[in-house]
C-alpha cells in the first residue's frame, strides 16, 4: 500500500460490527460514468495492495490479505458497486470472527478516500483517452487472431471405471487407517474429517485426469458415494480389528453395532447415549463432505484450464465476445487444427474452468 494512504488509515475513526458475518457499508456520490468508475477503482485497489478477484461493467470486487505468523490470508472482501452515480462500498469479513474490531468501517473510508485522490489525478482529457482504453481493453479490439496455435493432444475417450474403481479402493484404504487410528485413540474430530476430504481429492485428482472424465454431476454422486463407503467400512474394520487383536470369537459385524448403541457415545467420559454415535456419524459424513466438495471443486477446475493451452482459450473467447455462434467458433478452431470434436468440448470446457475459477476467488 502507498504511504499515503497507510497514514490516512491510521486516522480513520471505527465503527464496530458484531453478527455472524461482520460488515460494514457506505455510498458516496461520483461524476463518472460506470466505465470510468470501474477503471479508477481499479487502479485504487492496485495502490492499496488489494487482489482484484472480480469485476463487470458495474461492480468490482478485492480481497485484503494479511500476513500472519504461518502464510497470508484473505481477511476482508470489499465490493464497490455503481449505479446511476451513486457507489455502494462495502466490506465483509472472512473467515469465522463475529466481532471486526472496526476493521470493516476502515476499509470502506478507505477505499473511498483513495478512490477520490486517485480521481484528481485524471483531468477530462486523460479521463477521455482512459475511458477509450478500457473500452478498446473490454471489447479486445488490440486482440490479433493469431495465424496458428498450439496443436492439440489426442483427446481420450472418457472413461468413468477407473474413478469408480480408484474411488472404491481409495475408499476402503481411508477407512481403514480411520479405524486403526480410532482403535488407538488418536481420532480428532474436525481434524480427521479434513485429512480424509484431502485424502480423497488427491487421489480424484488422478483419477480424473487418467480417465479424462469431466460429468461433474456424476463425479458429485461419486464423491457420496465414497464418503459414505470410507465411514462405513470404518466401523466394520473397527470391528475386525477389535476381534483380532483381543483374539475375540466373531459375533457379527450387526451385532457388533448393536452393543456400541447399547454402551453409548462417550465423550470426556461422558456417556451421550446412542444418540451420540449418530451426531458423530452426522458430523463425519457432513464435514468430510463439504471439505471434499471445495477441494474437489478445485481439483476438478484446474484439470479442465490445464488440458488447453491458454492461446486457444483466448483465440474461443475472443469470438465469445464478439457474439460468434458455437458452430462458427468450432469452424475457427477447426481451420487451426482443433477439428476434433472431443478436442474441441475441451476447449469449451476450459473457458468455463476460467470462469469457474473467477467464482472460487470470489468465494467467502
Amino acid at each position: 500500500m502507498e504511504d499515503i494512504f497507510k497514514k490516512y488509515e491510521k486516522t480513520i475513526p471505527r465503527k464496530h460490527s458484531i453478527s455472524f458475518s461482520p460488515k460494514y457499508k457506505e455510498e458516496f456520490r461520483t461524476f463518472v460514468n460506470e466505465t470510468l468508475f470501474i477503471a479508477i477503482a481499479e487502479k485504487t485497489f492496485e495502490k492499496l495492495d488489494w487482489d482484484i478477484v472480480y469485476k463487470d461493467d458495474s461492480s468490482i470486487e478485492a480481497k485484503r490479505k494479511e500476513i500472519g505468523w504461518v502464510n497470508e490470508r484473505w481477511t476482508e472482501i470489499i465490493t464497490a458497486s455503481y449505479k446511476n452515480g451513486i457507489v455502494l462500498v462495502k466490506s465483509e469479513s472472512l473467515g469465522s470472527e463475529m466481532w471486526d474490531v472496526g476493521k470493516n468501517s476502515k476499509r470502506v473510508k478507505l477505499f473511498i478516500y483513495a478512490y477520490q485522490e486517485t480521481l484528481k489525478t485524471f483531468d477530462n482529457q486523460s479521463l477521455k483517452k482512459l475511458e477509450n482504453e478500457v473500452e478498446k481493453k473490454n471489447n479486445w479490439d488490440d486482440y490479433i487472431i493469431p495465424e496458428t496455435l498450439p496443436q492439440p493432444t489426442p483427446a481420450k475417450v472418457p472413461n468413468i471405471t477407473l474413478p469408480i474403481i480408484g474411488g472404491l479402493f481409495l475408499s476402503l484404504i481411508l477407512g481403514f487407517i480411520v479405524a486403526f487410528l480410532s482403535i488407538k485413540g488418536l481420532y480428532i474430530i474436525m481434524l480427521f474429517e479434513f485429512l480424509v476430504a484431502t485424502g480423497i481429492a488427491f487421489g480424484m485428482k488422478y483419477l480424473i485426469k487418467l480417465s479424462n472424465y469431466t460429468d461433474f454431476n456424476k463425479l458429485q454422486y461419486l464423491l457420496a458415494a465414497m464418503i459414505i463407503l470410507t465411514y462405513l467400512s470404518n466401523q466394520y474394520f473397527q470391528y475386525e480389528i477389535i476381534l483380532n487383536t483381543n483374539n475375540l470369537e466373531r459375533i457379527g459385524f450387526w451385532n457388533f453395532l448393536q452393543i456400541r448403541f447399547t454402551q453409548g457415545f462417550m465423550i470426556n467420559k461422558m456417556n451421550l447415549g446412542w444418540i451420540g454415535w449418530i451426531i458423530s456419524w452426522i458430523l463425519q459424513l457432513g464435514l468430510t463432505a463439504v471439505f471434499a466438495y471445495l477441494k474437489i471443486v478445485t481439483v476438478f477446475t484446474k484439470y479442465l484450464i490445464e488440458r488447453v493451452p491458454i492461446e486457444v482459450v483466448d483465440f474461443t473467447y475472443y469470438f465469445l465476445l464478439k457474439d460468434k455462434s458455437e458452430e462458427e467458433i468450432r469452424k475457427e478452431l477447426a481451420k487451426k487444427g482443433w477439428s476434433d470434436i472431443k478436442n474441441q468440448n475441451e476447449v469449451f470446457e476450459a473457458v468455463g474452468g476460467w470462469q469457474n475459477a473467477t467464482q472460487l476467488n470470489r468465494d467467502k
